[in-house]
């Protein structure tokens, strides 16, 4: 076992702005990407009064979830979206990967051709299954099988998100990927998705209406068709929409946090329904 600390300790609540039980563990090593970073885990409110264990849904860019005062860009307040969703009986632990800055579009991008190339998302993944997981399902209550363990992402973090549920069959059975950057490899992400075995799951999509600028763009409308291509390729598979598939498009969502933010109380009230 690592030492988890309470995450406001030390911290003023104020500026923080943190909700229900988070806490962090410093400098986790990565064997896989020689690397080290705090890893940083939220715990649902019935944690510490009963002997249950919980679905885990792992994020990345996990600065980005839950706290503005350590965001680069917004936060998706997944700790006050998973405090209300426990009054609903919905509950779960979140565990927050953060990236790692400069070594983001690479450890998130899984292919070594296309827009980017060299990437590292392989080894990413292999750290997340070979090294967090393990880590988490030993320190807390977790189900650790495939059905009750997601991946959750958007932007490239949606991107490595797909990758792994469909790369990782065995480990992942949810897998949210918002605004997915399938532009990084359109063929491949394609051929991850056409080759891999079906397996029962829950699988949320989504796209907005206003990802690029402008929303009139060729651009834009290319991305937003896209998208709609993989959920009709994912549909293929055998996810079965409204019942194992959720496929949003929110007109007016913008490629940022608050739109992912305000998507996610329903994608996890999907997944974890």
């Amino acid at each position: 076992m690592v030492n988890w600390y309470p995450y406001l300790e030390g911290k003023d609540p104020h500026t923080h702005g943190v909700e229900g039980d988070v806490r962090i563990t410093h400098q986790v090593y990565s064997p896989q990407l020689e690397n080290t970073r705090d890893l940083y885990i939220y715990l649902p409110p019935s944690y510490h009064y009963s002997s249950i264990a919980y679905p885990v849904l792992y994020f990345q860019d996990g600065q980005n979830a839950f706290d503005h005062a350590i965001s680069y860009a917004g936060e998706w307040h997944a700790d006050r979206t998973m405090q209300a969703l426990a009054a609903e009986g919905r509950e779960a632990i979140l565990v927050f990967v953060p990236n790692m800055g400069e070594q983001r579009i690479r450890e998130y991008n899984p292919f070594q051709s296309g827009a980017f190339e060299g990437g590292r998302g392989e080894d990413y993944l292999h750290f997340l299954v070979d090294t967090v997981k393990p880590l988490i399902d030993t320190d807390f209550r977790t189900l650790p099988d495939r059905l009750h363990t997601g991946i959750v992402g958007s932007s490239m973090g949606g991107l490595i998100s797909l990758y792994g549920f469909f790369r990782r069959p065995d480990i992942f059975g949810l897998l949210c990927a918002m605004s997915p950057s399938l532009w990084v490899n359109y063929n491949a992400v394609g051929e991850t998705i056409q080759n891999a075995p079906y397996s029962w799951g829950r699988i949320y999509l989504d796209i907005g209406g206003h990802e690029l600028t402008p929303r009139s763009s060729k651009r834009n409308h290319a991305y937003v068709d896209s998208v709609r291509q993989f959920r009709d390729m994912i549909a293929q598979k055998g996810f079965v929409e409204g019942q194992t598939l959720r496929f949003i498009e929110d007109e007016t969502g913008g490629h940022n946090e608050m739109a992912w933010g305000h998507r996610l109380p329903d994608a996890i009230r999907f997944l974890i329904g």
